[in-house]
């Protein structure tokens, strides 16, 4: 992925598909806690920083991790 590039987020199933696209305007460096693997304790000492893409939707920028984003071929 690279900036200019239209994208959305990943579908999670098969009853809950994205629908929104946006631009992908920049990607930056940010630590992600994901409470699913890691736990409820949060340690920010603990991981590493992950890219994320700024994502442009029609009024408002979003930060979402990379690994949560996939291209639109459209």
């Amino acid at each position: 992925m690279k900036v200019g590039d239209l994208v959305r987020l990943k579908t999670v199933s098969e009853n809950q598909k994205p629908t929104r696209v946006g631009v992908l305007i920049d990607l930056i460096q940010k630590k992600c806690w994901r409470t699913q693997e890691l736990g409820a304790e949060i340690t920010w000492d603990d991981i590493e920083p992950e890219t994320h893409g700024v994502v442009l939707y029609d009024d408002c920028s979003l930060n979402i991790p990379i690994g949560d984003l996939e291209q639109v071929n459209e």
